[in-house]
Order: structure tokens, then C-alpha cells, then sequence
């Protein structure tokens, strides 16, 4: 019998956090500014302990990302990182620094250690070496080929070995691309890169003996050259859990908890299909959740070793998708709900509730925007302010309105 992975997915924000453990992950990772890759994360230290507590009380574990690369001076903050792994108390710490990991073994050797993407693993020999340093688990290179993968697997039996399944690409080895912080000073590897791979550029030649600049001409087609899609691994799936992973990784730090919610949805309810009858598993029927997300489309980039002809955009870098996000429930009573709005919504807008745990998903047309806030009715309502509307809980199909709690999120058309 296959084991099924662990779904793990990413907590920027404490409504990211609770909205990955209602839509089925089961752990969650998250990072503090200063101390990972999360340094633009919008969640405080206290937010994370309560998204923690949170995800303890439901059961799941959650990651916390301290994979910074530390210059001397970092370690002078060290005691102060102590005091907030105490206080936190995460399930493991994720880390990529020799040093960091020997400063963890040191002060924190109960806590599991796990070795983060920014390691840059792309061989056993690699995974062995972290084994013997003592982690308990490995994320894999997103260049990592599944063949490659597969041979790990075999060679490396008795360690945690993690996959990343979808979320952006990043043109360098794994966030540690240089033209960000060379360019804009904002450093790829503290989390905040400035993403120089989605610019459009102009291409010159320049003769350095004469002092000419010469333009080199692009087509349509060649104006964003290192933009690539984004990574989705629904269309294998099936071949990804029957290689034996332990832990899928949805990427997402600064991801909205649209996204996280959605695409968590999407796994979970996937590798709950293929664990009830995987001889009839199909996953392009849980790939509906994933185009509602603002992608700029997507690519299985290096699963098949050699990129394919498609993982690049050359033309543009926005989404590919015809929806975006409407909003979110933030209350719920007998009568009616309340919809936090994220985008404008009009009188006759119709908006897709996506439920957790299920396929189903549930339309209905907002007929009348009524303000939650005064009671007026409007034509229409802009998002911002928390601004929200009454959505009467007789227009939700009776057998549903249980489920309709707090971060359940909804789309429209654009």
C-alpha cells in the first residue's frame, strides 16, 4: 500500500495560517522576519504563536523557516532567536546554513531539523551528508528530475525527503539569485526579492573599444526572458506519491490566503482521491481549482529532466486566469453572512463559494449589495476598509450552510 505525503503549505499571515488548516494541509511552515526567507512576511511574532497553537489544536504541525545564510554577525541575535524558539515551540526548525544547523544542534537539540530548498540538494550523496549531520528531513532542488528523485529515494531510504508540487519558480538555484541584490539591494535570500526575472528588458550590445551602443531588436516574443511559469505537478501526481515523497511543499511565502486556500483544497482533496481508489485516480478534475488562481500558467519544469518548450512566457508576466478573488466569510450567524470583499462587487455579480474538503462548489448571484456596516443598499462596493456585505443565508443550498464558517473564500469573473 502507498503512503500517502504530508501536505504542507505556507503561512504568511495569521488568516493564511488558519486558512491552510481548514482547507486540509497537514502542516504548515511559516518564518519570522530577519530570521528566513520570510523577512516581508506580514506576520509578528505572536501571530505566529497563535497560528501555531491554532494549528496545534487541529492536530497538524508547523515548520518554522530559519534558513537564512548568517554572516558573523547574525549570530549576535542569537540569543534572542532562542528566546522566540522557546516561546513558539514549532514541530522543526527548517534551516540551510552548516553554521545554523551547528547553532540549532547546540542550543535546540530536541528540535527536528529539517534542510531547506536554499541548500540547493540535488544528489543522495548531499542528503547523506545532512543525514549524518544530524536532519531528519531534506527539501529537494525544484531541479531535481523525478527519475533523479527516484534514485534518492532508493539510496536514501531512512530520511524525510520533501518535493516542492507547485507555486512560483525561481530563475536561480532555489532564492539565491544575485541580480536582486545587486541591482536593488534587497536580497533574494532574506525574502525580499525584488523578482528581476519578471522584468521586461531591452537587450544592447555594446562595442567597448569605439563606445558605440548597438539595440539589439526583439520580437514579441522575446522581451521577458527569464520569466518563467509557475509549477504544477497536479498533471503527474499520481506518479509523484507512488515515488515515495514524505512531504509535498506548496511554495508561498507573501501568498495571499486565496491561494494558500485554494491550493491547499486542491492537493487535499486530490490525494484523498487517489487514497480511496488510486486505480481510478484522475487528477485533472482538481485541476479547476487551481486555474481560478492569478498564475502565469503553469509548467511540470523539471520533472521530466529537460525543460519543455512551454515553461517560459515570453510575452507577458500577467495571470492567465479569467478569475480573481471576490472575498472571504469573516462571520457567520442563523440569518445572514458576512463577505469581506477583496475585489468590487455589483448588484448581479455572481460569486463561487470553494469549500473545504469537497469537490462541490456552490454559485450564487448577489442580487442586492447590501453594506454590512449601515444596512444601505449600493449599486456597488469597492474592496478596501474591510469593507463587506450581507449575504442572506437562505440563498445557500440548505444542505451547506453548515459549512459556511469563517475563511471560506469565493471568485468571480473578471
Amino acid at each position: 500500500m502507498v503512503k500517502i505525503p504530508e501536505l504542507l503549505a505556507p503561512a504568511g499571515t495569521l488568516d493564511a495560517f488558519k486558512t491552510a488548516v481548514l482547507y486540509g494541509a497537514d502542516a504548515i511552515y511559516a518564518g519570522l522576519p530577519g530570521f528566513s526567507m520570510r523577512a516581508r512576511a506580514k506576520i509578528t511574532v505572536d501571530e505566529v504563536k497563535q497560528g501555531i497553537d491554532f494549528a496545534h489544536e487541529h492536530g497538524k504541525k508547523v515548520y518554522l523557516a530559519f534558513n537564512l545564510f548568517a554572516h558573523d554577525k547574525d549570530y549576535e541575535n542569537m540569543p534572542r532567536v532562542s528566546e522566540i524558539i522557546e516561546y513558539l515551540k514549532p514541530d522543526a526548525l527548517i534551516v540551510s546554513d552548516a553554521g545554523v544547523m551547528m547553532w540549532v544542534r547546540e542550543n535546540h537539540p530536541d528540535i527536528p531539523i529539517h534542510i531547506s530548498t536554499q541548500a540547493n540538494i540535488c544528489s543522495a550523496k548531499t542528503v547523506k551528508f545532512w543525514q549524518n549531520a544530524g536532519a531528519v528531513q531534506c527539501v529537494l532542488a525544484r531541479e531535481v528530475s523525478h527519475n533523479e528523485f527516484k534514485s534518492i529515494r532508493k539510496q536514501c531510504p531512512d530520511i524525510g525527503l520533501e518535493i516542492f508540487i507547485h507555486g512560483a519558480m525561481c530563475m536561480s538555484y532555489s532564492g539565491r539569485c544575485l541580480l536582486s541584490n545587486f541591482i536593488t539591494g534587497r536580497p533574494s535570500n532574506r525574502g525580499a526579492c525584488a523578482q528581476l526575472c519578471r522584468w521586461k528588458y531591452d537587450v544592447i550590445l555594446r562595442e567597448c573599444e569605439s563606445g558605440i551602443e548597438m539595440p539589439i531588436e526583439e520580437d514579441s516574443y522575446g522581451a521577458y526572458i527569464m520569466n518563467s511559469k509557475d509549477l504544477c505537478l497536479m498533471p503527474r501526481l499520481k506518479e509523484v506519491i507512488e515515488s515515495a515523497p514524505d512531504t509535498l511543499k506548496i511554495e508561498g511565502r507573501n501568498r495571499s490566503e486565496y491561494y494558500v486556500g485554494s491550493v491547499t483544497r486542491a492537493y487535499r482533496n486530490a490525494l484523498d482521491a487517489y487514497a480511496a481508489a488510486p486505480e481510478h485516480f484522475d487528477s485533472q478534475i482538481f485541476m479547476d481549482d487551481l486555474n481560478v488562481l492569478e498564475s502565469r500558467g503553469y509548467t511540470t519544469a523539471f520533472f521530466d529532466g529537460p525543460l519543455p518548450v512551454d515553461a517560459h512566457d515570453y510575452n507577458s508576466t500577467h495571470s492567465v486566469s479569467n478569475w480573481h478573488a471576490a472575498g472571504v466569510i469573516t462571520n457567520v450567524n442563523q440569518d445572514n453572512i458576512i463577505f469581506e470583499l477583496r475585489n468590487e462587487i455589483k448588484a448581479g455579480d455572481e460569486i463561487k463559494f470553494i469549500l473545504p474538503n469537497i469537490n462541490d462548489k456552490i454559485s450564487i448571484v448577489i442580487d442586492r449589495v447590501i453594506n454590512a456596516k449601515t444596512g444601505i443598499e449600493l449599486p456597488k462596493m469597492s474592496a478596501g476598509q474591510s469593507n463587506s456585505l450581507i449575504i442572506p443565508m437562505s440563498k445557500i443550498p440548505e444542505q451547506y450552510r453548515d459549512k459556511m464558517v469563517p475563511f471560506i473564500l469565493a471568485y468571480k469573473h473578471k
